[in-house]
């Protein structure tokens, strides 16, 4: 949950994010270049137009955008779990629908040669749900492998001792490197003239 250093995600959520406007517009302004996929008539709106193409375009946008805003691993994380989800379901959403259609795939029919309807299932579904799921795989992949950023710690003031810290509780011989002086010890009696211990000297 913690901060990362830039916004690692940016070029990629920027990438995830043209291909999610890609994937919203494409089925209403295609039919007017002939790229036609369940109508061939522009802005023409159904409802399994908006279960399988807007609604995920939506969610790969808004990952997009919070890739490229980021500055936390949670948020650049959930951004690439939007755009994830987002993929997926543009690749199995057509097999999907016919759970609800009955058999037959509720994004309608390609129109065009052969050639045409291939690149058709590929631009509206298939190649760019599969192009936002492997910058979305790649993006979360890279987070998972990234340091987190710790908090600077602010230095101690000068002459203030740090917890840990050897010389907090060194020795005055550890601190200084001068050996501190002994204090003088007395004998416990003396001894007089012929080595006989004087009485007054003797002990305590």
């Amino acid at each position: 949950m913690g901060r990362i250093r830039a916004r690692r995600g940016a070029f990629t959520g920027l990438l995830i994010l043209l291909l999610g406007a890609w994937a919203g517009l494409i089925p209403f302004i295609g039919p007017s270049f002939d790229y036609s996929l369940g109508s061939d008539s522009t802005w023409d709106w159904f409802a399994n137009r908006l279960w399988l193409s807007v609604l995920p375009a939506v969610a790969a946008v808004i990952g997009g955008i919070l890739l490229v805003t980021s500055r936390t691993r949670a948020k650049a994380s959930l951004g690439g779990l939007l755009a994830l989800g987002a993929g997926l379901w543009l690749i199995v959403g057509p097999s999907f629908s016919m759970l609800w259609e009955h058999g037959n795939l509720g994004t309608g029919q390609a129109f065009g040669s052969t050639g045409d309807r291939f690149l058709e299932w590929i631009g509206y579904f298939y190649g760019t749900g599969a192009l936002i799921t492997l910058f979305a795989a790649y993006i979360l992949g890279f987070l998972a492998a990234l340091p987190r950023v710790e908090p600077a710690v602010a230095p101690a003031a000068a002459g203030t001792p740090v917890a840990g810290d050897a010389t907090a509780t060194a020795t005055p011989l550890q601190a200084t490197g001068t050996p501190k002086p002994l204090p003088r010890v007395e004998a416990g009696f003396r001894f007089a003239a012929g080595g006989r211990p004087r009485a007054s000297e003797q002990g305590n």
